[in-house]
């Protein structure tokens, strides 16, 4: 195996922006910020995230199929159309 090919790993915070919800996990993403986990009051660097697992619409349950619930009636139209 090669040495000194692969990035530099270590544990890094990622940070939901919305609702401050902190997930530690090794990275080799760079940061410039630092912050105290909460879970056990050391300090890592953190990146900040706009939409994590915990605010996604589809992990939180809210995400919602209007479309196609709209498709499902073309569809039906079609159908009897073509039986006509």
């Amino acid at each position: 195996m090669k040495q000194d090919i692969h990035p530099k790993t270590r544990l890094v915070i990622f940070e939901d922006a919305q609702t401050k919800r902190q997930f530690l996990i090794e990275s080799s993403i760079n940061a410039k910020d630092t912050a105290v986990y909460e879970k056990d009051g050391k300090t890592y660097p953190v990146i900040r995230l706009e939409v994590t697992s915990d605010t996604h619409p589809f992990y939180t349950g809210e995400q919602s199929f209007i479309a196609q619930a709209g498709q499902v009636d073309k569809f039906n139209k079609r159908l009897e159309k073509s039986k006509k």
